[in-house]
């Protein structure tokens, strides 16, 4: 398995190479699906967003195999998820896990209306998620953001990811071990919906 810097470097160069339009193909080789049959080894864990704009394998140009992706609204981290890392982390090996947020995300968005003007009858699944998101966000609106709605959620969107890495980090003590001992490295990032370009702001190596 590669190391969490290699891992970071083939994330990079897929996001350039999809940003320019200029994707590997990925659809030259029928024997893929068949090896892989066997196992995989994923060089990279991917907890991301659900939105339909931002699936992981493409923003990154890769291909079956490659990422090991996790997906959910406003990309919080939940038990769930943090389990999904500790499978992925021990059972193949992969040592780098991305926490990938992105700009204008409806749940953030979702986030910031129910703290503004709460909706009633919401549904309680939804509201668990606004509640995963609340946290990173409330300050911001202490901060008097409110009053320039663009600004306050781009930044919501990266004090979300922020607070995901933390959660991330903290919230297990495989992952707490594999990260001091083993090499595991988390690192947030966002994906900007407009370029197609991702930005690795939080705890790259």
């Amino acid at each position: 398995m590669i190391s969490a810097r290699h891992a970071l470097d083939r994330l990079r160069e897929g996001n350039r190479r999809f940003a320019s339009n200029m994707q590997a193909d990925a659809g030259g080789d029928e024997t893929r699906p068949a090896e892989l049959a066997d196992g995989q080894e994923p060089f990279a864990i991917i907890l991301g967003c659900s939105d339909s704009r931002v699936p992981a394998e493409i923003v990154f140009d890769q291909g079956l195999g490659d990422l090991f992706v996790i997906r959910v609204a406003g990309n919080i981290v939940a038990p769930s998820q943090i389990g999904s890392v500790e499978f992925a982390a021990t059972k193949f090996g992969t040592r780098l896990v991305v926490v990938l947020g992105h700009s204008r995300c409806g749940a953030i968005e979702e986030t910031m209306q129910q703290l503004q003007k709460p909706t009633e009858n919401r549904s309680p699944n939804l509201r668990s998620i606004v509640d995963f998101v609340r946290p990173s966000v409330e300050p911001l609106l202490a901060q008097g953001l409110g009053d320039d709605p663009d600004a306050l959620i781009e930044q919501a969107v990266r004090a979300n990811v922020r607070a995901s890495v933390e959660q991330m980090r903290h919230g297990s003590e495989i992952i707490e071990d594999l990260e001091r001992d083993e090499g595991l490295i988390i690192v947030g990032a966002e994906y900007s919906l407009e370029t197609g370009l991702v930005d690795f702001f939080d705890g790259e190596p």
